[in-house]
């Protein structure tokens, strides 16, 4: 039986025979086997230790070893070579079926199975590898067609299985992700679904094949390699799997690639051939650019990723250092306070008046620095967030009436007049009380710490449904330079730290943050017509 051979000439270069019904078939194996490689090889050496990925590797080398010995039938006139190629393809499927299943497992579960599982689950390869070399698995040869007759038992154990592992993988992926949602449910039910449609096409061919024999239709179920290949890209690209970034767009350059180049099977016409051909080369020199500027494009996110861990790092640390340094202060000032107030009460006795008069600097003295504190550490804790707001409906002209009445006398010590315009109205607005009397003391506060003579004008006035509170001072203005500092933080200008050698820069960073946290807006305005500014802050009214 081994010299007779099948009625059509032998193949030429084991592939290329009469016996080949069309060009599609080869492009069907051709592009299905490419896709395959291109991206098993490509996903292996950039994730080998990444188990998913090794598993992937073995499926796309196991589908390409089929597809191989499936040309090989086609273009073949020798029955022991069919009976070999054959046997091999029934063990080869189950193998393919068995090691999605757990691929599956691995990429959802993010874990390997135990020793025992994976013996169960190989299991069902063991009566194949025994029956290989008998009748039980294939019958004989058909000389007329060529066609290996398969066993029944084989035929229905080989469907069996596959039918039990297709159904066992939608069971697997469900179990796993009961307890899951979004993101990771969503990438890998995306995942089982490129599967499921990969081992269907992949087993249609057959299937399509015994029933209508018809099976150059059959291999149309090879295309979908392309297809899994692209979801396989898709979650790349989406959700990062397999630790892999750069390989999406060399997968896409390389695939975009091998589809043109395979226009070359079909062209019949020079001019078709010219074109393709200059086609092809462009596509492959630009994507080798494309793949480097990717390349150098991920590098510099990685390193920014990296720089913004180290500064997410350092702003923690800064943050401890503030809270613990600021508290040490503030701890330190409120002691010595205590021992001024006790010398000016009479606690350690009589003292006379420039013990007295020293005594009652020191007690300023440290009432600046407590605030000073306080303000530093007010201002951490809008930063981090930590500050619950009480948000209710509140009169702001009464706030800004008692801001108005505590900071007057420090303004007439200065020799500075305060005026006040409050149009007539109300000035309701949602907002925590505490919070929105800190932005006008700071503001007013401010005024009257860089104004050196005339007056401070504090207004309030309501358009278009906006509350609009104001400050407007005689002192230094703001230069350009320094007003880009304002309401960031430590933004102090040159003017105003020469003015006042004790300020943070904190105050107005402060005053932006609660703002911002009441949905509203504050700025600064230089003066027309006079020298000085004006600071303004705008609230929803109720």
């Amino acid at each position: 039986m081994i010299d007779l051979l099948c009625p059509w000439e032998s193949a030429q270069y084991l592939f290329f025979s009469s016996s080949v019904p069309s060009a599609l078939l080869y492009y069907s194996h051709g592009i299905s086997v490419i896709f395959a490689l291109v991206f098993g090889f490509l996903l292996f050496f950039k994730a080998r230790k990444v188990l998913s990925a090794k598993i992937l590797f073995i499926i796309t080398l196991l589908f390409s070893v089929w597809v191989f010995f499936d040309l090989l039938l086609w273009a073949g006139n020798n029955p022991s070579d069919a009976l070999f190629f054959w046997s091999i393809q029934i063990m080869v499927e189950v193998f393919i079926y068995i090691n999605v299943v757990y691929l599956c497992y691995v990429f959802i579960a993010k874990q390997d199975l135990s020793f025992i599982k994976k013996i169960i689950l190989f299991t069902p390869i063991l009566p194949i590898l025994i029956l290989l070399p008998t009748k039980y698995l294939l019958s004989g040869v058909d000389i007329s067609t060529c066609v290996v007759s398969e066993s029944d038992f084989i035929i229905f154990y080989s469907y069996a299985v596959e039918a039990i592992l297709l159904v066992s993988l939608i069971f697997v992926t469900s179990y796993l992700l009961k307890d899951h949602s979004g993101q990771q449910k969503k990438e890998a039910w995306l995942f089982t679904s490129g599967v499921i449609l990969f081992l269907l096409a992949f087993s249609s061919g057959n299937i399509i094949g015994s029933i209508t024999e018809d099976w150059e239709m059959a291999q149309l179920g090879l295309f979908v390699m392309p297809i899994f290949i692209g979801i396989l890209t898709y979650l790349v690209v989406k959700y990062n799997s397999f630790n892999v970034k750069l390989i999406a767009t060399q997968a896409l350059v390389w695939g975009l690639a091998i589809l043109i180049g395979s226009q070359f099977l079909f062209i019949r016409n020079p001019v078709n051939y010219l074109l393709t051909g200059v086609t092809f080369v462009a596509i492959v020199i630009f994507g080798r650019f494309l793949i480097k500027s990717v390349k150098k494009e991920i590098e510099q996110k990685e390193e920014l990723a990296k720089l913004n861990i180290n500064l997410e790092e350092l702003l923690k640390q800064r943050e401890s250092l503030v809270h613990l340094v600021t508290h040490k202060v503030k701890g330190s000032f409120t002691r010595s306070k205590y021992i001024f107030a006790g010398i000016l009460d009479g606690t350690f006795g009589a003292i006379n008046e420039e013990v007295k008069k020293r005594a009652q600097q020191g007690l300023e003295s440290d009432d600046m620095g407590i605030e000073t504190v306080d303000v530093v550490l007010n201002a951490a804790n809008l930063e981090k967030g930590t500050v619950k707001y009480e948000m209710k409906t509140i009169d702001f002209k009464e706030l800004v009436d008692k801001t108005i009445s505590e900071k007057k006398a420090l303004a007439e010590t200065k020799g500075l007049k305060m005026e006040t315009k409050i149009a007539s109205g109300t000035y309701k607005v949602l907002g925590d009380s505490f919070w929105l009397k800190e932005v006008s003391n700071n503001l007013v506060e401010n005024s009257i710490k860089y104004t050196r003579e005339g007056k401070i004008t504090v207004g309030l006035e309501k358009q278009d449904k906006k509350i609009r509170f104001y400050v407007k001072d005689t002192g230094i203005g703001i230069s350009p330079e320094d007003k880009n500092n304002l309401f960031t933080e430590g933004g102090r200008g040159k003017d105003s730290v020469r003015i006042n050698v004790d300020s943070t820069g904190y105050g107005l960073y402060s005053v932006k943050m609660i703002v911002d946290a009441h949905k509203g807006k504050v700025w600064m305005e230089p003066n027309k017509d006079s020298k000085g500014s004006t600071f303004f802050v705008e609230l929803d009214a109720q």
